[in-house]
């Protein structure tokens, strides 16, 4: 499935339908999750290209359960999100960043087979200064009996239990990137049309030389963190940061890279949310040829035990990876 070549300009939704005719026996029904994803990525898309005009820049004076001062946009990027996942039947749970619960499919639009955890909006710091940012979500299929109210066993699980994932940028175009076993593919969104055509067929990491972090913490880091960097920059690695994790990640995707955000002293668990950042990337980073880990075991392989559980993450190309994390096991030697 991941080695089918599919034409550049082929259009998102004739993609889909390509690829469920390879499942003989397939309901549409995934299909039909993907192209609520793609449908709230294009409303959100809309809203970040006149955010100063809609009124949508600055804070709603709100605290999310990540302590975080919510943006006007993070707000409607949530809603969004959540009215896409609800109408269509596909949908038992959306696991969102910005809500302390999951929020259960009502009985009245039935509760379907797939569990979706979602970032709505990454990268709200760099809202009102116009930068990049983006979404990010991953899908479970449930493991209770369809039909009925979904719970915390469907989505308190291994990432390696992930049927999909992706994340959607909005810079200056708005790019889809979706995972699944069909590989790692890019859509890139014309708005004269809204409609999403495939611009980056089968992704996989390059080598690279660039590694993405926030230097600034240095000093809170393990020394084999230190050790890496001193060694990259002898070896000419360029650094290169923006602050949105979705937006460093894509580009280390497509140019090859490593981004680093360990564990430090003033965060011993990580920074990063593992069920809606960290599992989703992951993924996507394994299914294009690289690695994830959080310092020690691969990131997949871990199994949350609440919905807002943080996480290390060094993340992009498989050598690189393993090349900081060899560095940082000689810390414990």
């Amino acid at each position: 499935m991941a080695d089918r070549q599919f034409e550049e300009g082929t259009t998102l939704d004739r993609f889909l339908m390509d690829t469920l005719a390879d499942h003989p026996g397939a309901t549409g029904t995934f299909v039909n999750l993907c192209q609520s994803v793609a449908l709230a990525g294009k409303m959100i898309s809309a809203r970040v290209n006149r955010a100063g005009l809609a009124g949508m820049l600055g804070e709603t004076g709100e605290v999310n359960i990540q302590g975080e001062f919510v943006q006007k946009l993070d707000d409607y990027a949530n809603e969004t999100f959540k009215a896409a996942l609800v109408h269509r039947g596909h949908t038992c749970m959306v696991v969102s960043e910005e809500e302390e619960e999951p929020v259960l499919i009502e009985e009245r639009w039935h509760s379907g087979r797939y569990v979706v955890t979602v970032d709505p909006l990454d990268g709200s710091s760099n809202i009102d200064c116009n930068a990049t940012i983006g979404t990010i979500f991953g899908v479970f299929r449930r493991r209770s009996s369809e039909g009925g109210p979904a719970g915390l066993p469907d989505v308190l699980r291994s990432g390696r239990d992930l049927i999909a994932a992706g994340y959607i940028v909005y810079g200056s175009g708005t790019l889809l990137v979706l995972g699944s076993e069909a590989g790692v593919h890019g859509f890139t969104l014309d708005p004269t049309i809204g409609e999403f055509f495939l611009s980056h067929p089968n992704i996989r990491i390059p080598d690279g030389k660039i590694y993405s972090c926030n230097e600034a913490y240095a000093l809170r880091w393990p020394p084999g963190i230190g050790r890496f960097l001193r060694s990259a920059k002898e070896r000419g690695f360029r650094a290169r940061y923006i602050g949105s994790l979705v937006a460093d990640f894509h580009r280390n995707m497509l140019k090859g890279g490593v981004f680093l955000y360990p564990a430090d002293t003033h965060a011993p668990q990580g920074k990063l949310r593992l069920l809606y950042e960290g599992f989703p990337l992951a993924y996507l980073a394994e299914r294009a040829g690289g690695a994830a880990t959080d310092g020690t075991s691969p990131i997949l392989d871990r199994v949350p035990a609440e919905l807002h559980e943080r996480t290390p993450l060094i993340i992009g190309g498989r050598a690189l990876v393993e090349e900081v994390t060899a560095s940082m096991r000689a810390d414990s030697v």
